[in-house]
């Protein structure tokens, strides 16, 4: 680990990421992620900040521009030298996020929040069930699976458009967790996401930029759609990288199964979008498939204590 990186490491926050419980820390990073998306959500409608609407390209945009900020200003890995196949794979890194979050947002102006992050699940599901390795995993797996289809539901009804985004999306988190896992091997904290996002800020701005004037004129929704950043992705996101780091990518693609039950919670605390009871058979199947999945890694972790004779 190069010194800065050892700097950062050293810090409370940063040894707590290091150390605290890959579930507490997908919770954190859900609820951070989810209150960027209720605020993006009421931008959207217009609910907040004084006029008929923000693009939700346009607050994709500007959440990666307030993420980078962020990350960057907090970081100093970044400052040191990249070598061209890191660079590459930043901007892959930050190309994709970007747009998943574009598609994502294109998807919840037209469907519900909680049920969008579950269709969307089916990224991560598929990234877990490439790299299941064992019966109990594959059990944890099927519980997952089957929570998040019950919470999604079949109800397509006149959201088509919603879905179709939102399968894209779908698409594009399998893609994040690959290559974010890779960006994280790096170990630079948080300065690949940063770097990443900060590229893509720039390459994108063909599609946010345009009808982004009321935003840059008014302090209030420019704040707004900077939070939006702040917690979606700076908070969310740099929460990632720590957890990317510590487990392995299936563990990480079947615990990502927590998102669905906190974005359906949020959503029904921010937006009053209330969960049926259907949904909260949803939510248990999901908490049984973590807790199977868990108890497999529980017991490796016990096998390999027994056989280690240090």
């Amino acid at each position: 680990m190069d010194r800065d990186s050892q700097a950062s490491a050293d810090g409370p926050i940063s040894r707590w990421l290091s150390t605290a419980q890959p579930e507490a820390l997908f919770v954190l990073s859900a609820i951070a992620q989810y209150v960027g998306a209720v605020l993006a959500v009421l931008l959207f409608d217009g609910s907040i900040g004084g006029i008929d609407g923000v693009e939700p390209q346009t607050v994709a945009w500007f959440r990666a521009i307030g993420a980078a900020i962020a990350l960057l200003a907090v970081s100093s890995g970044w400052r040191k030298g990249w070598t061209r196949q890191q660079l590459i794979g930043v901007a892959f890194f930050g190309v994709t996020t970007v747009l998943m979050n574009i598609f994502f947002y294109l998807a919840i102006e037209r469907i519900d929040l909680g049920k969008g992050i579950t269709i969307e699940f089916i990224g991560p599901i598929a990234v877990a069930a490439a790299t299941t390795r064992s019966r109990r995993n594959a059990i944890a797996l099927l519980f997952a699976v089957t929570g998040v289809i019950v919470l999604g539901g079949v109800e397509v009804d006149d959201n088509l458009l919603g879905v179709v985004f939102i399968l894209i999306a779908s698409a594009l988190w399998a893609s994040y967790i690959v290559i974010g896992s890779r960006v994280a091997q790096v170990d630079r904290g948080v300065a690949g996401l940063g770097l990443g996002l900060a590229i893509d800020a720039l390459v994108l701005a063909p599609v946010g930029a345009p009808g982004s004037l009321e935003v840059w004129t008014s302090p209030k929704l420019l704040m707004l759609c900077l939070a939006v950043g702040i917690f979606s992705n700076a908070i969310g996101y740099g929460i990632d990288q720590f957890t990317m780091r510590r487990i392995p990518i299936r563990r990480f693609s079947l615990l990502l199964a927590l998102l669905p039950v906190t974005g359906t919670l949020i959503g029904w605390i921010g937006l009053g979008q209330q969960p049926s009871p259907i949904d909260l058979v949803g939510i248990a199947l999901v908490l049984v498939g973590v807790a199977v999945q868990e108890r497999d890694q529980i017991e490796r972790v016990e096998a390999v204590v027994r056989t280690d004779p240090a």
